[in-house]
């Protein structure tokens, strides 16, 4: 058995290998199998941890399902493989995803030192198969735009579910002036939600603009080795940041995080005995008791120290949507419109909404790449191919035929 020093060190990543060692020895049937502790830590090191979730879950899941079967996931042959597949795409998984799968069972045999079952023509078959039979389109998340779906971004009238509705309905309780933020920043910078809730305090830095500020991101999901990059915070979120950061007294660390709210209901006026409740036995004594005034609804905020959790951004986002929606920020929305739309809603929609809104406005593919730190222009087209179908040839020419 490989030595275990690879591993029996003080670095971050060390719990995470020391679990998927663990995990990758049941999977490989016995202590000593799977991957030696050096490679292991090796990859932990160079994977990012969602990749590692990832890796892990589909393993375990994959192991599983040929336990059931009294079959071997490692060494597994082409035909389990293809097999596993096809039950997870009878399951619904959609082709992405059985791409994954199909990654995760290479990457556990080349951890091993075994030959990859994956690369076989019957696999490789089954999933083109797959991918003809129902396509490779992913589901979008629903744009959320600054003004709604308009014309022109910068002067048409908002429509539908908007940025600007949602934050001109927030108030001034700490959670609303911490979702003001989040959601203005989140809209700007077009950050996923993992590198929303990775936002610190040191990362805002001055721009040439005085009322603008720039926000360092050191790490994203195109950029694992850390070359970073830069992204423009408008006046409008530096100073919903400025009213986030001074009501919840944050100086230092991750921005955006918990705020726990405690509401205390009304109390009537009465008398109380020692701090406590008269009961309907206690003997009056006058002297004995005194008299508590009436007391107001009253409402407290505890603001944690730890960052928000990535998987918070979507529910928390819907929230924000669903309270404007109570105040009338959405007139032309009837409720059953406005909750079919809001549930095609999630953390990445501001990144398809401000893309979205760089097209509209006239801005070039490249300023787009730029700017929202694209290293493919594939999703940008993607994401903008409904608008270029409006307001491309066709569009100009189509609709203004009688």
């Amino acid at each position: 058995m490989a030595p275990e020093t690879a591993l029996d060190d003080d670095r971050p990543d060390r719990g995470e290998a020391l679990s998927l060692s663990r995990d990758l020895a049941l999977v490989a049937h016995g202590p000593g199998a799977g991957p030696s502790p050096e490679l292991l830590a090796a990859y932990v090191r160079a994977a990012a941890p969602n990749t590692l979730r990832a890796f892990r879950s589909d393993v375990l899941a994959f192991d599983a399902w040929c336990r059931s079967r009294g079959e071997k996931s490692i060494p597994a042959s082409p035909q389990i493989v293809a097999d596993w597949l096809s039950t997870r795409a009878s399951g619904g998984a959609a082709p992405a995803s059985l791409s994954r799968y199909k990654a995760s069972i290479a990457r556990l045999h080349r951890l091993c030192g075994l030959a990859d079952p994956t690369g076989d023509e019957l696999v490789r078959l089954t999933l083109a198969a797959y991918r003809r039979e129902k396509g490779v389109a992913q589901k979008q998340a629903r744009a959320l735009r600054f003004r709604g779906a308009v014309k022109d971004p910068l002067s048409d009238t908002p429509r539908g579910i908007n940025v600007r509705a949602v934050l001109a309905s927030l108030g001034d309780g700490l959670t609303d002036l911490r979702d003001k933020a989040l959601l203005s920043l989140a809209y700007d910078t077009g950050l996923r939600a993992s590198e929303l809730v990775a936002v610190q305090v040191e990362d805002i830095g001055e721009a040439i603009d005085a009322d603008a500020r720039l926000l360092a991101i050191p790490r994203s999901k195109g950029d694992q080795e850390g070359e970073g990059a830069t992204a423009y915070l408008s006046p409008r979120t530096v100073r919903a940041l400025e009213a986030w950061l001074k009501a919840a007294v944050i100086g230092e660390g991750p921005v955006f995080r918990r705020v726990v709210v405690r509401r205390y209901a009304a109390r009537q006026a009465r008398k109380a005995r020692n701090g406590k409740e008269r009961g309907w036995n206690a003997r009056w004594v006058p002297e004995r008791f005194a008299a508590k005034d009436a007391e107001p609804v009253r409402i407290e905020s505890d603001v944690g120290e730890g960052a928000l959790h990535p998987g918070s951004i979507t529910p928390l986002i819907r929230s924000m949507l669903r309270r404007a929606f109570d105040v009338g920020a959405f007139g032309d929305l009837d409720a059953a419109t406005f909750e079919k739309q809001v549930r095609e809603i999630s953390a990445h929609s501001t990144r398809v909404g401000v893309n979205q809104d760089y097209f509209a406005a006239g801005e070039d593919l490249a300023g787009i790449m730029d700017a929202l730190r694209w290293k493919s222009p594939r999703m940008p087209l993607q994401y903008n191919r409904n608008l270029a179908a409006e307001q491309g040839a066709a569009g100009r020419l189509l609709g203004k035929l009688r």
